[in-house]
């Protein structure tokens, strides 16, 4: 078969090198940037007077009714065809004869495969923050579902102070709400038209590259036709947000298959969104919490793949450059699956506030109020930490909880606690009186959620 480059060659292409040469099998996902990059770039060759305008409306027509092939699956992707752009490029020979050849005209496939990815990864950029905000929807009505109730809160995987379980989930909300933000700049940084580089030098026609740019949805051209072709940045930093919102997904994974666990029971999963074992009747496993986890690591993969892959290449485009794409399309397939499904699980969860009451009478979690109680009455605060300390050893071994303790007891440590010091150190305490902007009270947390509603709606 002809390829569209053969002029060069005496002999036809060796069957092993087209196999191992093509892309086709991955980059036929961007038919439609290919095209709708080709239909604007024939439309400003007819403007500047390149091709004529019935050539034009002949290759946008041709290229139409390609887009309806492809997607009612009548048209055949073949290895030969090596490509996405040189398939279509056939196939509209096929249909229009000659006048398809003008199309490539001021044209190489380095900034045209340039534009489709660019276009392409902000298409998912786009489609990565709506789910983000699906997500951010599902945390918000748990967050006001369960504003009052009373969690453990932890350091070190040690129990440390209660918190309410609505601050915990506005805590993620924080960790996505970044994300959306890092797309945010992302799509700014992206809003660039490679198309008319070139192959690296630009080009000899008088192209109106403002004209493709305004067509194509992008603010302006790229102003150095080297940088055009070469540049995946635009790749390695979505690569990067997806791992860092994958990471943020990874850490709520683990501690969902936490809380399920026997020893934990804070929460219960739908059964809709867990699974059983094969041999063991009891088993309701966290299948999802620990594949989305599973999954940061090939997304991590991915990211270091284009790293290492552009690290060491000169100006400007190197078929190497071909690898960008598979590793990228992999983490937004993943990460958009893994947020759809985690926002879907967490919606059917049940909170075992019950189970959680008990548990908190474990792990002295108002030790750092009673230091406090002491502070606030003048006992420097290293010392009031000695105080709390001895009385934890003693609660120790007494098998007790300091809220346990009599009013003497107190007394045996330090003459300074008052009638008041139980009162003062109830669970409900611990956590209201937290008012220091951004603590846990439920007064902050409704603050949160007020600010978390606006910026749901804003956007």
């Amino acid at each position: 078969m002809k390829k569209l480059w053969e002029g060069r060659f005496n002999k036809e292409t060796n069957k092993l090198l087209e196999k191992f040469n093509a892309s086709i099998t991955f980059d036929k996902r961007m038919y439609e940037e290919d095209i709708t990059g080709s239909i604007a770039h024939s439309r400003m060759l007819a403007k500047q007077g390149i091709i004529g305008k019935d050539e034009q409306e002949q290759i946008e027509k041709g290229l139409l009714q390609i887009k309806s092939e492809i997607e009612n699956g009548t048209f055949e992707f073949k290895i030969e065809d090596e490509d996405i752009h040189m398939s279509i490029e056939k196939r509209l020979t096929e249909i229009i004869g000659a006048v398809a050849g003008k199309l490539h005209t001021a044209r190489s496939r380095n900034d045209q495969v340039a534009l489709d990815v660019r276009m392409y990864v902000r298409k998912e950029a786009k489609e990565i923050k709506k789910l983000l905000f699906h997500l951010e929807h599902t945390l918000l009505e748990l967050s006001e579902k369960y504003k009052t109730t009373i969690i453990p809160g932890y350091t070190h995987l040690q129990r440390a102070q209660p918190i309410l379980f609505s601050h915990h989930l506005m805590a993620y909300f924080q960790m996505f709400k970044r994300d959306i933000s890092r797309i945010d700049d992302f799509l700014v940084r992206i809003d660039e038209l490679p198309l008319g580089a070139g192959a690296l030098a630009g080009t000899t026609f008088n192209l109106d590259r403002h004209f493709v740019a305004e067509q194509l949805g992008f603010s302006k051209p790229t102003e150095n036709s080297l940088d055009s072709v070469s540049d995946r940045d635009f790749i390695i930093e979505l690569a990067m947000i997806i791992s860092v919102i994958s990471m943020h997904l990874s850490r709520f994974s683990e501690e969902v298959i936490i809380w399920c666990t026997s020893e934990f029971s804070f929460i219960q999963l739908d059964d809709s969104f867990a699974t059983g074992s094969s041999i063991m009747p009891q088993k309701k496993n966290p299948d999802i919490a620990e594949l989305v986890r599973g999954k940061t690591g090939r997304i991590y993969g991915n990211l270091m793949g284009i790293l290492t892959t552009m690290k060491a290449l000169p100006l400007a485009y190197n078929k190497d450059m071909q690898e960008d794409k598979e590793g990228i399309f992999d983490s937004i397939d993943n990460i958009k699956l893994s947020i759809e499904i985690f926002y879907s699980m967490l919606a059917t969860i049940s909170v075992n506030e019950e189970k959680i009451l008990k548990s908190m009478r474990a792990g002295f979690l108002n030790a750092t109020d009673v230091a406090d109680y002491l502070a606030k009455h003048n006992v420097p605060f290293r010392q009031a930490h000695k105080i709390v300390g001895e009385i934890v050893s003693y609660c120790e071994n007494k098998n007790i909880a300091i809220d346990d303790m009599s009013l003497d007891e107190f007394h045996n440590f330090s003459k300074v606690f008052g009638d008041d010091i139980l009162s003062e150190i109830t669970i409900e305490n611990c956590v209201n009186k937290r008012n220091s902007f951004g603590g846990t009270s439920v007064k902050n947390v409704e603050m949160q959620i007020e600010n978390a509603k606006k910026f749901l709606d804003v956007e």
